[in-house]
């Protein structure tokens, strides 16, 4: 039975590659079974890309993934479970040195050298993933996307939490890092058929429900100031709690009610603090983890703090992305390519989740045996399968020599093309009347 399913789900991803679909999906194959590439066209060498290394590129140049039928195929792979839990982020994609291709932006990149500027200049990808339960370091992305010049990574991660609760059969919970902890994230979900569990930097400020209406002018929208970094700014917690978590050993979990952002009024939320205890009850010197919840019913409290944790596996995934898929090894001229390329990424990370019960541990000489298998491993013994399974693409066609550029047709150089520097709009201040 996992064999066939893995065999429809290639056979219906295939239909759903548009134009020069046959290299596209061959290309995919290549992918999985070669470990180390130095270039792109390094994966024309790899025996189940049956074509010619120009191919490649005119694959990527031709196909057009449909995002969106291939985004319902990931879908109808989730299990049924009460409540999906997904997670999003956005990684980086450096370009520094391609001066030419359109719409680079500045973007947040992690350094090795302190007192480095944490950027670097290429393009951004905005990612949603479901995140299974109890599967290590699994993550599955249902839409990975690059974030234009004109999009943020709020916009671009509101947009497609809509796009996948379009299709989800239940009201699922996302769970998202700090950067997506603000006011403009929580209202513009609020219309979203998902729950969010955001984390909160520790120097926010929030602020309470206001008191009763005194009857005089215009009613409060807040009450007391709740600063998370100032504690005679906290209030009494509505329940503690302190659980013995295996790996983080004695948490305490504590609960604070009907607390909104400033600029969020109409969006209550619960606010979450983790505490992580020593031997003799006190916390420890590591700074507490501050949660908020925003939607309908929280699951129970010793539960929804766990539910973050999970969110980790996509960074998982994004080292596992452009360490062993070699999605950051192509250079290519043009953000469609980039797009095309990158479409790719979340078809072959389902394709190993849906083989991972098909296939035995196949370490390496230098690897220990794993009970639960990551995509890697997964990865290193994809060649059965496809020996197995065959492929859903046709023999290539020989067409002959290609004529090559024809001589005397003039070469046109591609102009440099700017860094796009993203800004925050603000409303503008009314102007100052001289009394």
């Amino acid at each position: 039975m996992k064999r066939t399913s893995l065999k429809e789900f290639r056979q219906a991803a295939y239909q759903y590659l548009g134009r020069a679909k046959d290299a596209t999906f061959e290309l995919t194959d290549a992918i999985l079974l070669t470990r180390n590439i130095y270039c792109l066209a390094d994966l024309s060498l790899s025996p189940v890309f049956r074509r010619k290394w120009p191919s490649i590129y005119e694959a990527l140049q031709d196909s057009r993934p449909q995002r969106q039928k291939l985004m319902q195929l990931y879908i109808e792979q989730i299990p049924t479970v009460k409540r999906p839990l997904l997670a999003g982020d956005h990684t980086n994609w450096s370009r520094p040195d391609a001066v030419k291709l359109e719409e680079r932006t500045y973007e947040h990149s992690g350094t090795s050298i302190a007192g480095n500027k944490p950027i670097t200049v290429g393009q951004g990808y905005s990612t949603i993933a479901w995140i299974p339960e109890n599967e290590g370091s699994w993550a599955l992305p249902l839409r990975h996307e690059r974030i234009t010049s004109s999009e943020s990574p709020i916009s671009k991660a509101i947009w497609q939490l809509k796009q996948v609760c379009k299709y989800l059969p239940v009201r699922p919970i996302s769970v998202w890092d700090s950067e997506y902890g603000c006011a403009p994230f929580v209202l513009k979900t609020a219309n979203i058929p998902a729950d969010i569990l955001v984390r909160l930097r520790s120097n926010l400020c929030l602020w309470g429900e206001p008191g009763a209406y005194s009857g005089k002018g215009r009613p409060k929208k807040h009450g007391d100031k709740f600063k998370l970094n100032e504690p005679t700014t906290l209030t009494q917690a509505t329940s503690v709690l302190e659980v013995n978590d295996p790996k983080l050993g004695r948490v305490r979990v504590s609960l604070w009610k009907d607390l909104h952002f400033r600029q969020a009024a109409t969006r209550p939320m619960l606010l979450i603090r983790v505490e992580r205890l020593d031997a003799q009850g006190n916390m420890r010197a590591s700074k507490p983890l501050w949660l908020a919840w925003v939607g309908e019913e929280m699951p129970p409290l010793e539960e929804v703090w766990s539910l973050y944790l999970r969110r980790f596996t996509i960074d998982h995934w994004y080292r596992f992305l452009k360490q062993r898929l070699h999605w950051t090894v192509p250079n290519f001229g043009t953000p469609k390519q980039c797009e095309r390329w990158s479409d790719l990424m979340p078809l072959m990370t389902w394709e190993l989740w849906l083989a991972r019960d098909m296939v035995t541990d196949n370490p390496l000489p230098w690897q220990k045996s794993q009970g639960n298998l990551t995509p890697g491993r997964v990865a290193q013994a994809m060649g059965g399968v496809f020996a197995a399974i065959g492929t859903p693409t046709s023999a290539p066609k020989p067409r002959g020599k290609s004529p090559g550029w024809k001589p005397g047709k003039q070469r046109h150089r591609k102009n440099p093309c700017p860094i796009v520097k993203k800004t925050v709009s603000r409303p503008p201040k009314e102007p100052s009347v001289a009394v």
